[in-house]
């Protein structure tokens, strides 16, 4: 599905990238495996990285490390984390419940009052595969399954008129929706998306562009869902074949509380001739994103809406129809299981999905959704069960987004390790990437000796490249490792090669 391919390419937490021929050597390294990495490591422009490695086998012997106990920026592989504690602290049936409620009296076919669609984080409303078999029966949604599912089970109440709004209310998460340490550019894209007890469509829009028909013409732009929500300006020009496309960079909203107003344009150039592409881009408001989506299933349904939509973060505005001796939802949907809400977080290093789980683990084990009381969880999990020192990790986020997020590569080993050999590991196993397969590994370690052995998370962020997982060697052993590139100016592609030689060189030890 396009989500999940745009995931695995974006440059953002968990970037996916092929790995070109390993640069700056030409001969097989010999000698141990310490020798083999301190070459690799050492070498120039690599030299300058801030190294973080560590390397143990499935009987606890470590193998290699180099500052194996000094916080790095993990990026992405925080991801490791927060689809950890979920898999062990969460039911392996799991699933996220989002419920109507009517605030109104229900009378011959007519509400008269507000249609509340109240939810709980479930962040699978979107046109997405949650399995690297595309085909299997049931692994892949449209943009509309979920809202057209709801409106069904309206129209089947026999409602045909709603005399107020469809009100999306998001208030089983606090009402901070964007992280405070996500760079402010980051908030326009689809991997900064706002955070909220709703989410539609990752929360995001999608814009589609072609270059024009001609130079100095605008650049074709439409986008979708189009739900009638923002304005928009193409303001943008198409450019001679040989010129530059800059117009990737030059979405911007007018500025507002949060994530901004929904007021949208783009500028800068598009090359004549370029190949039709997509940019999604984060709504500020995914409530009213979410009643917006219901409200046009249920008039696409027959069901008339006389108020429109709304959104609110209110925990109090609607709390009556919910609670205590208030009637049983009108009807409610119960999203798909945990292990695919962490596909792709996992596969495809999805950000926004990393963050409504962790305000779920809030919401579920802490009875609060929020940032706080999430990672609050998962710190508890690392020390209590993965027995982690507490001063190895220091975490802002779920997804790795957050510069500040603090982890050792020792932590990091530890957590794998535990995880593999943990009894209801299953659905983590299976979406972490594997070599050769669908997902942010899929063309790496092609062509190597670990081609189709290696199962690890990709991390990416400014100026960091991480990688930790498992490699599996043909006598049947396991060697964990994490590998974490910080502050360098190496090109991505050049880092995320010497990362790979590096697993490679990990891969020959015996």
């Amino acid at each position: 599905m396009r989500k999940l391919i745009l995931a695995s390419l974006t440059i953002s937490a968990g970037l996916a990238a092929q790995t070109p021929a390993p640069a700056g050597r030409t001969k097989p390294l010999r000698g141990s495996l310490e020798h083999r990495l301190t070459t690799l490591l050492d070498q120039p422009p690599f030299d300058r990285a801030t190294w973080g490695v560590f390397v143990q086998d499935d009987r606890g012997r470590v193998l290699y490390q180099r500052n194996a106990d000094r916080y790095r920026v993990p990026a992405s592989n925080t991801k490791l984390v927060v689809t950890a504690t979920a898999t062990v602290l969460l039911p392996a049936d799991y699933r996220v419940r989002t419920s109507l409620y009517t605030n109104g009296r229900l009378q011959d076919g007519v509400l008269y009052g507000d249609l509340v669609l109240y939810g709980r984080g479930d962040p699978t409303w979107s046109e997405r595969c949650y399995s690297v078999d595309t085909l299997a029966p049931g692994a892949c949604d449209s943009t509309s399954t979920v809202v057209d599912r709801l409106a069904d089970s309206v129209r089947a109440r026999g409602i045909r008129r709603i005399t107020g709004k469809v009100v999306g209310d998001g208030s089983s998460f606090e009402r901070t929706l964007v992280h405070p340490a996500w760079n402010a550019f980051d908030l326009n894209w689809w991997y900064a998306a706002p955070v909220s007890g709703l989410g539609f469509h990752d929360n995001s829009v999608d814009f589609h562009i072609a270059p024009g028909a001609a130079v100095d013409e605008p650049p074709t732009i439409t986008w979708s869902p189009d739900l009638g929500l923002f304005t928009f300006e193409n303001r943008a020009r198409t450019v001679p074949a040989d010129s530059g496309t800059t117009i990737g960079d030059n979405f911007f909203r007018a500025p507002g509380a949060g994530g901004g107003t929904w007021d949208i344009w783009a500028q800068g150039t598009v090359a004549l001739g370029r190949r039709p592409w997509i940019e999604s881009f984060a709504v500020p408001d995914p409530n009213l994103y979410a009643a917006r989506a219901l409200a046009a299933a249920l008039q696409r349904k027959g069901v008339s809406i006389a108020g429109g939509a709304a959104g609110t973060t209110d925990s109090l505005a609607y709390r009556a129809v919910r609670c205590c001796s208030a009637p049983p939802p009108l009807a409610e949907y119960l999203g798909r299981p945990l292990g695919q809400l962490i596909f792709p977080i996992l596969n495809s290093s999805q950000n926004w999905f990393a963050e409504m789980l962790l305000k779920i683990l809030g919401r579920e084990l802490r009875g609060e959704g929020s940032w706080e009381a999430g990672l609050d969880v998962e710190r508890r999990f690392l020390i209590d069960s993965v027995k982690i020192d507490s001063t190895a990790f220091g975490l802002e986020d779920g997804s790795g987004l957050a510069a500040g997020n603090l982890i050792t590569p020792r932590a990091l080993v530890q957590l794998l390790a535990y995880m593999r050999g943990h009894a209801k590991n299953a659905a983590f196993l299976a979406a972490l990437p594997h070599s050769a397969q669908p997902g942010s590994l899929l063309k790496r370690f092609v062509g190597t000796p670990l081609e189709g052995h290696v199962a690890a998370k990709t991390g990416s962020i400014d100026r960091v490249n991480s990688l930790s997982g498992f490699l599996d060697r043909p006598d049947g052993r396991t060697y964990f490792f994490s590998v974490q590139a910080n502050a360098h100016s190496v090109p991505s592609q050049q880092m995320l090669a010497r990362i790979d030689s590096v697993v490679v060189e990990i891969g020959k030890t015996k």
